[in-house]
């Protein structure tokens, strides 16, 4: 295993996925630099800080992915580097501006200063199982792993820009990294759910309160998806950062399901919220995602199912009142 329990860096900290990254770093004892816009907005941090360990082992710094140089101070001395943060998504009139742009030199920025860190052991960058799975030349009869790449062409001509985001980032960051020697791993989870920890709902989040609420609209494009817990997404980039066996590409993905068959178990289980129970049929290609790579390096998912996955991200939106209990 890599040496461990010494300072690392976590780019976005208060993130959606970033603040259980946090979460979980604390409790295993690392100390935590972690990189925000404004350190000193506590309404939009004060969840990090109530973290256990978060007054003893963790530290806010102001850094912004569009500034060269900006990360340089968070991550000097650090041995280990996650880089989480992304542009956020939003109606944008120019997306190659607002969002692919942001994404490509927001992480040649971070890797930049990567660079300059002599102490520097492995980087651990948050992509997607979107970069894998946006093609369509693949045999659906053959589950997609991490040798997949999606393609630029197709996602510029659907307007994926997400995944055109995230496919860029991520072989910018590889060319990069090869060509300075940097060791780098690369997480790509699949639809990520589970508790927020910070107050705001992200964009991912709020997407899943409007299913449980019955506004599908977000939803009906996915036609087939994976998903996976948010505590395993964060369990998942520890693993690999401490593994020095750890290489290339990692598929984080529990299971993947069609919206109906998620339309249908969700409606079960939890008949008084108004989720419906079968979602319009969308013409999307049928695949599975091979996670053998992970699985057989020693990670093991805690959560499998779609209602274990489901669980306790419903109750935490009901204890934050934004579901009414049931």
């Amino acid at each position: 295993m890599l040496e461990s329990k010494r300072k690392v860096c976590v780019t976005g900290a208060s993130g959606f996925l970033a603040s259980w990254l946090v979460k979980r770093l604390l409790l295993s004892g690392y100390y935590v630099v972690g990189t925000v816009r404004d350190p000193e907005n506590e309404k939009k941090l004060g969840h990090l800080w109530r973290l256990e360990g978060a007054r003893e082992r963790l530290k806010l710094v102001k850094a912004d992915l569009k500034e060269e140089g900006s990360f340089d101070k968070a991550i000097f001395g650090c041995h280990g580097v996650f880089h989480t943060a992304s542009p956020v998504l939003k109606p944008a009139s120019d997306p190659k501006e607002e969002i692919l742009g942001p994404a490509v030199e927001g992480t040649l920025n971070v890797l930049r200063s990567c660079k300059k860190n002599p102490c520097l052991k492995r980087v651990v960058l948050t992509s997607s199982s979107s970069t894998v799975r946006v093609r369509d030349d693949f045999d659906p009869d053959v589950p997609l792993d991490e040798s997949s790449w999606a393609s630029i062409q197709l996602c510029e001509r659907l307007q994926i820009w997400y995944a055109l985001s995230k496919t860029l980032a991520e072989k910018a960051a590889w060319e990069f990294c090869n060509k300075n020697e940097i060791d780098l791993v690369t997480i790509l989870p699949s639809f990520v759910i589970g508790p927020s920890l910070p107050p705001d709902l992200c964009s991912t989040a709020s997407d899943v309160l409007g299913l449980l609420k019955g506004e599908t609209e977000k939803f009906q494009w996915h036609g087939r998806m994976g998903y996976v817990h948010i505590d395993d997404v964060a369990a998942c980039h520890m693993f690999v950062y401490e593994h020095k066996s750890a290489n290339g590409r990692y598929l984080c993905s529990s299971t993947v399901v069609d919206n109906d068959e998620l339309a249908s178990l969700l409606s079960t289980k939890y008949p008084s919220l108004p989720i419906p129970k079968r979602f319009e049929q969308l013409n999307r290609p049928y695949y599975e995602f091979n996670t053998s790579k992970l699985k057989s390096a020693g990670f093991e998912f805690k959560f499998k199912t779609i209602e274990e996955i489901f669980e306790d991200c419903i109750s935490s939106l009901v204890d934050q009142g934004y579901l009414p209990s049931f």
